[in-house]
């Protein structure tokens, strides 16, 4: 089953809904407040996607800025900043898009049509 994990008053993951919904995609939705990736998700999505773990980080979010996590993450091991992942849902990009083997951080509408395999 795909899995849309997604913030309902952002914005950018209701762009994302629509756009999978437009493109006949069923998915299971999944509030990232409520129902945040634990550790060992982020750990597996990290892999699965080839991307570095800075990817998976909410940098514009304001828990981010309030913690000052810019300054901090170049200090902490890969180990530490999943376990930081994992304590609020805030911290973490979205949306998060679980469609097979693949992982997609963030809605960019060209990289998602190319992972479901339309022409751009």
């Amino acid at each position: 089953m795909n899995v849309l994990i997604a913030y309902d008053r952002c914005s950018t993951c209701k762009r994302a809904e629509d756009f999978l919904k437009a493109q006949g995609v069923s998915f299971q939705k999944r509030p990232i407040k409520e129902e945040n990736p634990t550790a060992k998700e982020i750990h597996e999505m990290r892999e699965r996607s080839g991307l570095p773990l800075k990817r998976f980080f909410n940098t514009s979010g304001l828990l981010y800025k309030s913690m000052n996590l810019k300054d901090k993450l170049p200090d902490m091991s890969e180990e530490e900043q999943e376990q930081l992942l994992s304590t609020d849902g805030m911290l973490v990009k979205r949306p998060i898009f679980l469609y097979g083997e693949k992982v997609l951080v963030g809605f960019k509408e060209k990289e998602w049509l190319l992972a479901l395999g339309k022409s751009v």
